[in-house]
């Protein structure tokens, strides 16, 4: 029932502004889902749904727009290119060194490429330590830095 519902939800937006739940519950209503406005809320949240401002000044429901892995990937590079000032190796953990402030900018961007040997990471206000899983990682990673920068 929740996915048909969900599919619903993306189709009706899809053809129609849907500016307010109540609208969404009524246009549901229509094609025989009834619902209530907080299992649409829930809804909306795990679709990712957002409001988009309309040619006419008011807002929609939409999917948001997403970038490519590919987009995605070269503005986090970047932001950490633009913010590390040095880094080291020790272990298998890597010391990245920012300006102030940017650490966890820095450390936020590696989290989300897609590193299978970065573990984790800690960030303070101009140093990030990044766990590795094991030396051999941590090493090759400071040569990927190194080509980064």
């Amino acid at each position: 029932m929740k996915s048909q519902r969900q599919a619903q939800i993306l189709e009706l937006i899809s053809e129609q502004n849907i500016e307010t739940q109540n609208q969404m519950m009524e246009a549901l209503a229509a094609r025989g889902i009834k619902s209530t406005q907080a299992t649409l809320s829930r809804d909306i949240k795990e679709l990712q749904l957002v409001k988009k401002l309309s040619p006419n000044g008011g807002y929609h429901y939409v999917v948001p727009a997403q970038e490519n892995d590919e987009e995605h990937n070269t503005r986090l590079r970047n932001i950490f290119r633009e913010c590390v000032i040095s880094f080291d190796v020790a272990q298998n953990l890597v010391v990245i060194h920012t300006l102030p402030g940017f650490a966890n900018g820095a450390a936020s961007a590696l989290d989300n490429m897609d590193i299978p040997e970065l573990v984790g990471t800690i960030a303070g206000d101009d140093t990030a330590f990044l766990a590795m899983r094991d030396s051999a990682s941590a090493v090759a990673f400071c040569r990927e830095i190194e080509a980064m920068l």
